[in-house]
Order: structure tokens, then C-alpha cells, then sequence
């Protein structure tokens, strides 16, 4: 019998929360780091030492000898560097020590991680400073301590900080505007974000023998199987055991660090599964979720599975992305985006709506390009993601009341007649009464927009920047038209009217995977950024240079750094896969081809002896040797295209679209026809159906 789990006990019983600090801080010391907190005042070094020492003592009470700064350097992924707690007496013996100064700075190698230019490779200094809004949690015999990371001269060589930026950016401009309709308590204005992930789950044996998933985290060959996803069976259908204890065993250890691990199931590909966390504020949610990708990988080990998050590890199925789920509330538990019971609160949640509406449109390639990446390329667009083309759905009875404001009519609901627009009559505004669109990239639901684009290895921290400061530019607009409205009813209805009429081109219910909509959205000047090489040019724009340094998020070196990091990181990851592709072609998919070859040679040569019809021999070593020889020229074509790509980081992209994964496509054809004809017992790794249906 499995041991009953308490999981109220359980959660958050490896963090370092406020509870926690609460039972082992002094009052004086507790309330000096909440002032921090509250304020943004400096942390002062008693304090920090105070901490630090309650810090320790509970960390090795947990198990830990270790602790580290934990960061988010811009690979997307996660960083650390561990030091024990040990100092020497000079007795031959050690005590276990943790000063403030080393729980509040640390300094880390910055050398070999991506900068962009922001610092030379001779330059090695980094320096890590904690967060003091993300709790500290033992993992692996060690405390770790989530930080900011960023350059001598200052400059922001992480995710973290940039996102800090502008979740504090949204809230002083949101807070500006919440004053105006006389809302006097609300201090701060907290980003909520609930970033669903998708992922899927192989047998390690079966993974260990396909070299394409090991290097690149993605099938580059793979003949259809008979089956696919074709009967829907997979989803939301019965877990399997083995996967079942998987599961069982990650939400534990989600708990156990207080992450809000809440929902699970199969999803629509075979293999493929979803986990849901409840929402929490923007910054905890991205360390969140940071934490969910790297537990599910070692989580997984442990059961003698592989997860998967690349985007499209099998063609032909669904690939995974990662719904970032995200809305603004008060510190006081208010949803902004949730419509309001009475005139006033819709007429506010009309300002916020169409703020969003406004910066969404006049930033839609800035938020398209927070999710261009290599990997993200073979999943939007296909019938499981949105389209590249940005664009917003209401449902239909809050597009039939932006409608209304538009014309200057009334807006009538069944049984009901409802005033016009008018902050003293203002219309009942319906909630969560509409189905979502799977096809949008941007769905309101509710009270929160689901941007359904993220990719599913991606971090969330840029989407995230990209909706909190593209938002706060539009309030920091309303704002200043308001505050100096000498009617300010009169100014309100005009500033929700005219930015839903002029940014009405962004709403769209309809179907985003249809050819119409491409020609519909072209018609209407929407953007359609098809590839990770198409949007990135965009990413560096004037305009969008002007709203993150106007806005504080990034000055333009730090914007320009992440622009090449992206290019660079888009051009090594054509190259990895095209590489790995000529390998496995010329070392495995050839000689496992001819050695058929070669055997159906010989037994049509033995009937032929024996007077007996050789006609099927014959004709599959006439397909197989014509795809063998195909597949060997566009594999030297495609060797020497590798030594051609351009040195411009723009041109290299652009490049490798166009020519390098044109013919990364020409040999996946030949090799998939050669796995059909080739016999089982001689392919060399396994196929499709044993990975998707072992």
C-alpha cells in the first residue's frame, strides 16, 4: 500500500515562504524585509544577515550542505553554481556558515553564457543579485537562491530582470489609471500568469536509439505510421500506468516547492500529455514553470522515460506549446479584466480591454517575435497551434458589445434592451458565455487572455514582457488623455471608442488555420511573420526599440543583444539538425537501405536460378536503389550548402530558411520513402510506431 499523502503539509514544505520566515525571523527582522518587499527600499546588510542565518539553519535541517544563485541567463534555460556552507576554524574542523553578503550577491562566470555582444568573451565578470520577491528552496541537497543576473557595466544578461521590469512598469501605469475611477486602495498591480505545458513522454531504450532525438530533441526522419491521431483516442483518455506514476510522482514534487501543479491528462497526440498549474504573479510563474521543465526531465529518468519539449518531435501528430494564461488584478484581490457588476466597474474594464485591443494591434510583430525560434517554426500554423498572424478573439457576445461601441448603438441581449456606451449607462458585459477559438493565437476567456503561441521549451518570461509593457504603454496613453479631461465621462467614451474602431482589424472569431483568413488578415494590413527568419528582422524595429527604452524594460544595447542571440541561436540549430541529418543519412539510412538492397538481390538471383518469377524483388530494388541514389545526392548537396552559409547573422537566417531546410525537407522525403520499403528487421532505429505506441 502506498502512504497516504497530506498535501496540504506537503506544499511548500521545501520552500523558504513567507510562513516559514515568519516562524524562524525576529518580528523586527520580518518586518524590515516585508518594508523591502512593500516598498522596493535597499535590503539593509543586518537584515540580509538575519536572514541568511535562519536561511541556513533551515536549509540543513532540509538536507542541504550546498547553496546556490539561481538564474536565467538567455539561453532559456536555467544556471547554477553551488558553494558549501563550510568554513575552516583552523583546527582542522568546519563550521557551516552563510553571511548576507553572500545570500544577497554572488559573483558567477559570465563568459560562456549568450550575451550578445554585451560583453566580450575576455570579460568573464557576472555578478547574480537575489529576488527578493521569489522564495529560496532546497532541491538536491542544495538551497537555492533565485537572482537577477547582469554584466559589470550593469547591463541585464538574464530573463528575470527584464520581466521585473515590466511587471513593475504595468502596475504603476494600471494604478494610474485605477486612481482616475477613484479606486484609492490598490497599491500595486500584480501580472498573473498561468503557463499551461505540453510534453511528451518516450522509454528511454527506444529514445537512446534514435540520434535525432537525443542531439536536436526532435525526429528528423520518420515514415507516417498506419495509426496516428487520427481517432482522437489519445486524448484526455485513460493514463497509462507507467505514465500515471510518472505524474504521481512529479505533482510531489512540484508540491514540495511550492509550485501549484493542478491539472493533468493526455493530450491529443500519442504520447503526448499536459500539465496545468493554477495562476500565481508573473515572476513566480516563470520560475515556476523553469523549475516544471527541469523536474519533469529528471522525474522522468527515474521511471526510465524521456520527456520531450521540443515543439514537433514527430511530424504528422500535434507538437507542444506552452498556453500563457495571463490578466492583471489588484493587490486586492480585483481581476481587471473580469467584467464588472455595475456601470462604473465595466466602464473600467472597457479601458483595460481596450487597451489591450490597441497594443496588441500596434505591436503585433514585437509579440510575434517573442515566440521565433527554430523549433517553434514547425508548430505554428499546423492544425494544433495559432497561425503566425496575430489577432484577438472576443466570443461573440463581448465582439457583439465592442461592436455596439463601434456603431454607437445599443447593444441588445436576448430579452434585454442595454444601453449604449456612457460611463453612467454603460452595458451588462457577459462573462466566460462563449467558447474559446483553439485557432487564436490571443483568446480572451473570461477574465484573462490565453496566448496560445508559446512554444513548449521556451521560457515565458519574454511573452510576458512583451503583453506587460506593449499594456502599459497603452494605460500610460489613456492616462495622460484622462487625467487632463476636463470631462472626464466625455473623454472616456471617446478613448474606449476610438481605439476599438481604429484597432477593430485585430478582432477575429472565425476560423485562423483557413486560407480566407490569410487573405482576409493581408487585406486588413495584419502582419503574417511566417518564419523565425521573416519575424526577427522585425523584432529590432524602430518602434519597438522606442517602447521597451521609453518604458525602462531594456535600454537598446540589452534590446539589440537579445535580437543577435536569437539570430545566432536560430542559425546553430538549422546547422545542429542539418548536421545530424547528414550524419544519420551516410551512416545509418544508406547502409541499412543497401544491406536490404543487397539481400533482395540475392534472392531474386536464387529464384532466377530456380526458374521462379522475381517481379516484386525486382521491383523494390528498382524504388530503393532510385531513393537511395536521390538521398545520397541531396545529402551532398546539402553538405555543401552548409559550407555556404552567409556570415551576416540576417543573411545566415534567411539562409538556412530558404536553402538549408529546403533540402533538410528534400532528404526527409527520400529517407521516409525508404523506410517504407525497407524491411523492418533492417532499419536501423526505431520507427514511429514503436515510439508513439510502445
Amino acid at each position: 500500500m502506498n502512504a497516504v499523502i497530506n498535501v496540504p503539509e506537503l506544499f511548500g514544505s521545501d520552500v523558504f515562504n513567507e510562513a516559514t520566515m515568519r516562524q524562524r525571523l525576529s518580528p523586527e527582522v520580518y518586518g524590515a524585509w516585508r518594508t523591502c518587499i512593500d516598498t522596493g527600499a535597499e535590503l539593509q546588510l543586518s537584515t540580509a544577515n538575519a536572514i541568511a542565518e535562519a536561511m541556513k539553519d533551515w536549509a540543513i535541517e532540509k538536507g542541504a550542505t550546498h547553496y546556490t544563485h539561481w538564474f536565467q541567463p538567455m539561453t532559456g534555460i536555467t544556471a547554477e553554481k553551488h558553494d558549501s556552507f563550510i568554513t575552516p576554524t583552523g583546527d582542522g574542523r568546519v563550521i557551516m556558515e552563510f553571511s548576507g553578503k553572500e545570500l544577497v550577491r554572488g559573483e558567477p562566470d559570465a563568459s560562456s553564457f549568450p550575451s550578445g555582444g554585451l560583453r566580450a568573451t575576455f570579460e568573464a565578470r557576472g555578478y547574480t543579485a537575489w529576488d527578493t520577491r521569489s522564495c529560496a528552496f532546497v532541491k538536491d541537497g542544495s538551497l537555492y537562491i533565485p537572482t537577477c543576473f547582469f554584466s559589470y557595466n550593469g547591463d541585464a544578461l538574464d530573463k528575470k530582470t527584464p520581466l521585473l521590469r515590466s511587471i513593475e512598469e504595468v502596475s504603476r501605469e494600471a494604478i494610474r489609471i485605477l486612481r482616475l475611477f477613484g479606486d484609492k486602495e490598490t497599491q500595486r498591480v500584480i501580472t498573473c500568469v498561468g503557463a499551461e505545458q505540453e510534453y511528451f513522454l518516450l522509454p528511454k531504450d527506444l529514445y537512446a536509439q534514435r540520434e535525432d532525438l537525443r542531439i536536436t530533441g526532435r525526429t528528423l526522419f520518420g515514415a507516417q505510421p498506419s495509426k496516428g491521431q487520427e481517432l482522437d483516442d489519445h486524448y484526455f483518455g485513460t493514463i497509462r500506468t507507467r505514465v500515471s506514476s510518472f505524474m504521481k510522482d512529479l505533482d510531489e514534487q512540484l508540491w514540495r516547492l511550492g509550485i501549484l501543479s493542478k491539472t493533468k491528462h493526455n493530450e491529443g497526440a500519442p504520447c503526448q500529455h499536459e500539465l496545468a498549474p493554477i495562476y500565481t504573479d508573473a515572476n513566480n510563474a516563470c520560475d515556476s514553470n523553469q523549475l516544471i521543465m527541469e523536474i519533469m526531465k529528471k522525474c522522468a529518468a527515474k521511471h526510465n522515460l524521456v520527456c520531450l519539449l521540443h515543439e514537433k518531435p514527430f511530424a504528422g501528430v500535434n507538437g507542444s506549446g506552452k498556453h500563457n494564461n495571463w490578466s492583471l488584478a489588484t493587490d486586492t484581490g480585483r481581476n481587471l479584466f473580469s467584467p464588472g457588476k455595475t456601470p462604473r466597474q465595466n466602464a473600467q474594464f472597457l479601458v483595460f480591454l481596450a487597451a489591450f485591443i490597441q497594443g496588441v494591434d500596434e505591436y503585433q510583430d514585437f509579440l510575434r517575435c517573442t515566440v521565433a525560434y527554430a523549433g517553434n517554426d514547425h508548430r505554428l500554423g499546423a492544425h494544433e497551434a495559432p497561425p503566425a498572424i496575430i489577432s484577438i478573439f472576443l466570443g461573440d457576445e463581448l465582439s457583439a458589445v465592442v461592436q455596439s461601441i463601434i456603431d454607437g448603438t445599443n447593444y441588445h441581449e436576448p430579452g434585454k434592451s442595454l444601453l449604449r456606451i456612457g460611463v453612467d449607462g454603460i452595458p451588462s458585459i457577459p462573462q466566460d458565455t462563449t467558447d474559446r477559438n483553439r485557432t487564436s493565437p490571443l483568446a480572451f476567456t473570461g477574465n484573462k487572455f490565453e496566448f496560445r503561441m508559446a512554444g513548449s521549451s521556451q521560457s515565458i518570461a519574454g511573452p510576458n514582457i512583451a503583453l506587460n509593457t506593449i499594456m502599459a504603454e497603452q494605460l500610460c496613453r489613456f492616462a495622460d488623455e484622462l487625467e487632463k479631461a476636463e470631462d472626464f465621462d466625455a473623454t472616456l467614451q471617446t478613448l474606449v471608442c476610438k481605439a476599438l474602431t481604429e484597432h477593430q482589424r485585430v478582432i477575429f472569431g472565425g476560423n485562423g488555420y483557413s486560407e480566407e483568413w490569410k487573405q482576409e488578415a493581408a487585406r486588413r494590413g495584419l502582419s503574417n511573420l511566417a518564419s523565425t527568419a521573416e519575424a526577427l528582422p522585425a523584432y529590432v524595429s524602430d518602434k519597438n526599440i522606442d517602447l521597451v527604452v521609453r518604458h525602462g524594460i531594456f535600454n537598446e544595447t540589452e534590446f539589440r543583444a537579445r535580437h543577435a542571440i536569437h539570430l545566432e541561436s536560430y542559425r546553430k540549430i538549422v546547422n545542429i539538425e542539418a548536421r545530424t541529418m547528414v550524419d544519420m543519412a551516410i551512416h545509418q539510412i544508406l547502409p541499412a537501405a543497401s544491406a536490404y538492397t543487397k539481400a533482395l538481390c540475392d534472392a531474386a538471383a536464387a529464384k532466377r536460378e530456380m526458374g521462379a518469377p522475381c517481379r516484386s524483388e525486382l521491383d523494390l530494388i528498382a524504388k530503393l536503389s532510385q531513393q537511395q541514389d536521390a538521398l545520397y545526392q541531396r545529402t551532398e548537396q546539402l553538405k555543401q550548402e552548409l559550407t555556404a552559409i552567409p556570415a551576416d547573422p540576417t543573411e545566415a537566417a534567411a539562409y538556412c530558411r530558404k536553402v538549408v531546410i529546403a533540402s533538410m525537407d528534400a532528404i526527409r522525403a527520400s529517407a521516409d520513402r525508404l523506410e517504407e520499403l525497407t524491411a523492418k528487421a533492417y532499419w536501423p532505429f526505431p520507427t514511429y510506431s514503436d515510439l508513439l505506441f510502445y
